[in-house]
């Protein structure tokens, strides 16, 4: 079993260049700890998102680690130019040496796609075509193609990715109609959603993947992310978790509550509800151990995702909560999977 990391990169209250200097070492700590992949999301004008272009951000991951392996949780495909997406793709793939992974959709806000003059009601049109569009500029020496929306003749592609033929490819998992999708692709996938809902996404996944592959294919990363907050006992890690998670809340509400809108995956008010709701956990490294095993176990995850730096979490915080983790957490996951 391996360990990744989901990052909003959401605001706190430090001066932006010094914020991104500490994340940048936070993700430094997980290169360290030996994470797979660090995963971070895309959002646009507000306070949730600070790295509304994931590839400039990646970039400076991409110098500032040896190991891990990287990628958007995804790219809001309608926003990009796709022949300029497949060029980006092509260079941070080659500047980090193959350790690039990439994650699409369709942009999980429609707040956001307006501001962009994007129609929400379009994205899912927009986002089919261009993955089909991304997929075939990192895979020919030169493109052609007619769709409704992008077309080309003889593009010659200059740029290619170093990882043949392309890098691994993310999604999103939520519905278990999109899990289907996912499993005929052979997308690795993350759901961020209560274990009941994603339990129905994985099985239907599963299912799928060994309906359209064969039981014989080894499965992709079924990825369960969670907020992960552990410090020496039960109190201290609960104390931090409560401070900080409203923070990151009225982030994420942001926008919606700007707008009058409803928030299509919402998340509770309060981490007492979050870990209670299982969709998150804070506590000595005992208790974040038993927490992720059983989950992991219920919902048929194979890829242990954790959002580890929220809110108004301190650099210090975070790093000793990481340390904590790899050190009593990940070996006791591993020996009791391995068992």
């Amino acid at each position: 079993m391996e360990f990744g990391v989901f990052d909003h990169l959401d605001r706190n209250d430090l001066p932006l260049d010094e914020y991104y200097e500490a994340r940048l070492r936070i993700i430094e700590a997980y290169d360290r700890a030996g994470f797979y992949c660090y995963h971070v999301a895309e959002h646009h004008a507000t306070p949730l998102g600070m790295a509304p272009s994931p590839s400039v951000f990646l970039a400076a991951v991409a110098q500032r680690t040896k190991r891990l392996r990287f990628g958007p949780m995804v790219y809001a495909l309608p926003l990009y130019h796709p022949l300029r997406l497949v060029e980006e793709i092509c260079m941070l793939d080659q500047m980090s040496g193959g350790r690039l992974d990439i994650g699409f959709g369709r942009g999980s806000s429609p707040v956001e796609l307006g501001y962009y003059g994007v129609n929400p009601d379009e994205s899912q049109a927009v986002y089919a075509e261009a993955l089909a569009l991304v997929r075939a500029g990192l895979t020919s020496p030169t493109l052609d193609f007619e769709g409704a929306r992008f077309r080309f003749k003889g593009v010659p592609m200059e740029l290619r990715p170093l990882q043949r033929p392309h890098p691994p490819i993310w999604y999103g998992l939520h519905a278990p109609e999109s899990a289907e999708r996912a499993a005929r692709a052979r997308f690795h996938v993350v759901c961020l959603d209560p274990p009941e809902a994603t339990s129905t996404a994985i099985a239907r996944f599963r299912a799928a993947w060994r309906e359209c592959h064969g039981a014989a294919e080894p499965l992709p990363k079924i990825g369960l992310g969670r907020f992960i907050v552990v410090a020496e006992s039960d109190g201290a890690a609960l104390a931090v978790a409560r401070r900080a998670y409203p923070r990151w809340h009225r982030s994420f509400t942001f926008l919606s509550e700007m707008h009058g809108r409803a928030i299509s995956h919402p998340r509770p008010f309060d981490f007492d509800t979050v870990q209670r709701v299982g969709q998150g956990v804070a506590g000595s490294p005992a208790t974040v151990r038993d927490f992720l095993e059983r989950q992991m176990r219920e919902t048929g995850a194979n890829y242990c995702v954790g959002q580890f730096a929220f809110g108004d979490l301190t650099l210090d915080e975070t790093l000793r909560s990481i340390e904590l983790f790899c050190s009593e957490v990940v070996p006791a996951l591993k020996d009791r999977r391995e068992g």
